[in-house]
């Protein structure tokens, strides 16, 4: 890693016209680095996800710069707006109403459509709920997934949380308010009792609240939590671990050795292999072989 460090953000200047992707702070204004501020003055306008949002922060730091609307129902319409002051010579600012840009927020089409026009894109990186909760969860020790925000319902939120959940490096997402209960059933329907787990909300801010422990404990933690609704939330969640495998071999062989039985005391044993391999997706000599065994038996 490159430790040098340039102090002077000025220098931006000398990359006009660029696009900057600015973090802006998840939640404690203090968060805000000294670059961002310097860049945040120095550019001639600012893409922002929340006019409003935007406006008020920069009320907050004495700057007044032209604002322009870019969020997820627009995005593509101001990647072009953002490209026209470019190609005028402006530099423009990218920012969401908190954290970076592109990052579970809009910005990678505008970033897209500058960067294959040729543009610089400067990232200026800044406060992140994803590293936020995952230095304070104690639970990553080298690999981990960012997976953001779980679809909202139906069928794919459930899927895709089943298959993040299978793999072995801890898993991060984030919940809106109104679906951390439903995430909370869902993991413990899930069987999540037992993973190691951290849930995080209001990162940064005031009532900044952390649980940690087993996934059983976690649930009972944010059932408790009067607030549970009022703040977004980040879950570290710890990767299947061989144990867990364990178990579900253990449980999918009682599983097949009960279907078996209870089939081959009605069927033919070829008959029973087709309908448990047809029903599971299980190989079919794994079946065939222990529906032997279970014939021998109760010979």
């Amino acid at each position: 890693m490159n430790n040098a460090v340039n102090s002077d953000a000025r220098s931006e200047t000398r990359r006009e016209p660029s696009l900057y992707v600015v973090a802006t702070p998840i939640g404690n204004m203090g968060d805000l680095s000294l670059r961002a501020r310097a860049v945040l003055e120095q550019v001639d306008r600012i893409a922002a996800e929340d006019t409003r949002n935007t406006a008020r922060m920069l009320d907050a730091l004495g700057i007044k710069k032209p604002l322009m609307a870019h969020h997820a129902h627009n995005e593509r319409e101001s990647a072009q707006g953002v490209l026209a002051c470019l190609q005028r010579g402006e530099s423009v600012a990218l920012v969401s109403d908190a954290g970076t840009p592109a990052v579970s927020d809009p910005g990678a089409v505008v970033v897209r459509c500058v960067a294959e026009a040729g543009f610089t894109v400067v990232p200026v990186p800044g406060a992140s709920s994803v590293l936020a909760v995952v230095a304070a969860s104690g639970l990553v020790d080298g690999a981990f997934t960012f997976r953001g925000f779980l679809p909202a319902k139906g069928k794919n939120r459930l899927d895709d949380l089943k298959t993040w959940l299978a793999c072995p490096e801890p898993q991060v997402l984030f919940e809106a308010p109104h679906r951390v209960m439903q995430l909370v059933d869902d993991l413990e329907n899930l069987g999540m009792g037992g993973r190691d787990m951290c849930a995080g909300r209001e990162l940064t801010k005031q009532f900044e609240t952390f649980y940690r422990g087993s996934g059983e404990q976690v649930f009972e933690q944010v059932r408790q939590d009067a607030n549970a609704e009022r703040g977004e939330w980040a879950w570290v969640i710890g990767g299947k671990q061989d144990s867990d495998n364990d178990a579900e071999a253990a449980q999918a062989s009682a599983d097949l050795d009960t279907w078996l039985t209870l089939l081959l005391a009605e069927l033919p044993l070829k008959t029973a292999v087709a309908l448990v391999v047809k029903a599971t997706g299980m190989a079919k000599n794994t079946v065939y072989d222990r529906a032997l065994l279970i014939k021998s038996g109760q010979s």
